[in-house]
């Protein structure tokens, strides 16, 4: 290799390996490897989302670089929680478990593989830390900032192989929540839909699980095209009122398996599943697509397409056409009219909101101001793009509402505002955008214009569940708490594997109707699902405050200022208001008894 093709550099280098991969591949060979490839693939994703590129996967392990620490800990420690509770719900024991390294170091960089002594340190890190852990150098764990939501417990020096000098390790965990908060949360049962409970009842009309597509070329770039032709083909049967449609978040959970149909209509609760597979090159893309009976196996469909790249979006039309047709549904003209019409005819723009959207539907900090990012890209290339400007509102009004998101949270919320007008014009039938204008109207105190465009956006959305629980939240803020959690529970019915933020809903209506055991629940089950979620801590806190369990509010109350270090009273309820003062006096009220600051 000539030396101009090195490329030498100082950085953080995260090592993670499978624990015991020979004793799974032992168990079932196949399984095994599709399993790894599987847990790789999502810790990738984690790596993306803060920042951090996977450089080289082989075999049982896997090498990424970050620029900073804190983001390669918190990548690190957000896929060990998710990874855990994924492997919960398999039914077997081939359950791959990883151990994770991270240090500073020089790297070399050559045709994507790379080497050097900080890969080494990275390694020898890894293989001092526990099944689902994670060891830090010590080097590298005085870069990071101190007021981050992890506990770091000092190993010592350790004699490493290969290196002269004893190095300092650290043991990285979350961190705990307090006293016997943290025995409850732990000892709650996964709400997540899992195979072993009961079938979910099928729908009264023609219901349609669509399979992440395959990915058959190879390489991340057409990864995203296959994930971006999924989703809009979920999105456009999402519109037609005489179909029941699973979301796309919940049926992530089977990309890159060998599933057996059967098992997916059950877990979705649907009777007709799609799946499919795209191949591209140069400038043409082949799609195929097969509709499957869940009940039968009988083949009901099946086409394939050889495209342009540039029509792929007209392609996803027709199969939408086609699988409409197969089931013998008829469109309305308006459905027709909003099937025909295109967001964007710039494929780059379309791969950016994309992600971007998914990114920001994150709920974190760092993930939405990434996601925000991605979609300005887009907006860029295709200033008429709706659904970009729909996800930038999002994206900003999260940023104004948040303490500590936005350097000023006053423009944030005006840009909002503007993205959201702009959204609207574009596409007024598009009922995401309109549930996400109606959230935004609620922050600005017009809670009758808020309300009035809930009730467009519920009646546009038909299987939109991502939209049917964004105007559930103006329900709840309106104080119509019983009809929020009904359209939140029918969100979770067309989203089985539904994200944290849906029980958070069921926490805070519960708590307006004065239903605390039922609010202590939700909100359990949603800081089980994502521990960095500092929301439900603050129903829990609401709850504890008003039934006089004071010590208790002001342990969760620690939880919140652990996660959220700026968190103020002021902000979090000018960020969702309530319309009743009655019943803004009382959230207000138990809040500050429970201890947070204004």
């Amino acid at each position: 290799m000539e030396k101009d093709q090195l490329s030498r550099k100082l950085a953080v280098l995260l090592h993670a390996d499978v624990v015991g991969s020979t004793s799974l591949v032992q168990k079932d060979e196949t399984l095994a490897h599709e399993r790894i490839q599987d847990t790789f693939r999502r810790f990738s994703k984690s790596i993306n989302n803060y920042g951090g590129v996977a450089l080289e996967i082989r075999g049982d392990a896997l090498v990424a670089e970050f620029s900073m620490a804190s983001d390669a800990i918190t990548a690190a420690l957000e896929f060990q929680t998710a990874n855990s509770a994924h492997n919960e719900m398999l039914s077997d024991k081939i359950r791959p478990e990883l151990r994770i390294g991270v240090a500073m170091g020089e790297v070399v960089v050559a045709d994507n593989t790379v080497t050097g002594e900080g890969i080494v340190l990275a390694q020898r890190l890894e293989q001092l830390a526990d099944p689902g852990g994670i060891c830090v150098q010590g080097a590298a764990y005085e870069t990071m900032p101190k007021r981050l939501p992890f506990d770091c417990e000092n190993l010592g020096e350790r004699e490493l192989k290969g290196f002269n000098e004893p190095v300092r390790v650290y043991a990285v965990t979350r961190k705990a929540v307090s006293s016997t908060e943290g025995e409850k949360i732990a000892s709650e049962i996964d709400s997540q839909p899992t195979s072993d409970k009961d079938d979910l009842e099928l729908p009264d009309k023609p219901s349609i699980a669509v399979l992440p597509f395959s990915n058959i070329s190879g390489g991340q770039e057409q990864d995203y095209l296959a994930d971006g032709i999924t989703e809009e083909i979920i999105t456009t049967l999402s519109r037609v009122s005489k179909l029941f449609v699973i979301a796309r978040t919940s049926t992530l959970v089977y990309k890159d398996r060998a599933v057996d149909i059967r098992e997916v209509g059950r877990e979705q609760g649907v009777q007709y599943v799609l799946e499919g597979s795209v191949r591209s090159g140069s400038h043409r893309v082949r799609v195929t697509g097969q509709l499957i009976d869940a009940k039968t196996g009988r083949h009901i469909w099946g086409q394939r397409y050889d495209r342009e790249v540039d029509d792929i979006f007209a392609l996803q039309d027709d199969v939408t056409k086609e699988i409409v047709s197969a089931l013998q549904v008829e469109l309305t003209e308006g459905e027709q009219a909003h099937i025909a019409a295109q967001g964007t005819r710039n494929v780059e723009a379309w791969q950016l909101t994309l992600e971007g959207r998914d990114l920001v539907h994150e709920h974190h900090k760092d993930t939405v101001q990434k996601g925000r990012f991605l979609l300005e890209q887009a907006i860029r290339l295709d200033e008429n793009y709706a659904l970009a400007w729909g996800a930038l509102a999002e994206a900003y009004w999260k940023e104004a509402r948040n303490e500590g998101w936005s350097t000023s949270p006053e423009r944030s919320l005006e840009l909002s505002v503007e993205s959201s007008d702009r959204a609207t014009k574009l596409d007024p039938k598009n009922a995401g955008i309109l549930a996400m204008r109606s959230v935004i109207m609620t922050t600005l105190r017009n809670f009758d214009g808020a309300l009035a465009l809930a009730v467009r956006a519920l009646r546009e959305a038909h299987s939109d569940s991502n939209a049917i629980a964004l105007a559930a939240i103006t329900l709840y803020v309106c104080g119509k708490a019983e009809e929020a959690i009904k359209q939140t529970k029918l969100a979770m019915r067309h989203c089985p594997r539904y994200p944290p933020w849906y029980l958070l809903m069921l926490g805070r209506c519960h708590w307006m109707l004065g239903q605390n055991e039922e609010a202590i629940a939700a909100s359990r089950a949603a800081i089980k699902a994502d521990p960095l979620l500092y929301q439900p801590y603050v129903v829990l806190a609401k709850v504890y405050a008003e039934a006089d369990q004071v010590s208790e509010a002001r342990k969760v109350a620690e939880n919140i200022l652990r996660i959220e270090p700026s968190f103020s009273l002021l902000a979090y309820l000018r960020g969702l208001p309530l319309l009743d003062p009655e019943m803004e006096d009382r959230r207000r009220s138990a809040l500050k008894n429970a201890g947070l600051p204004d």
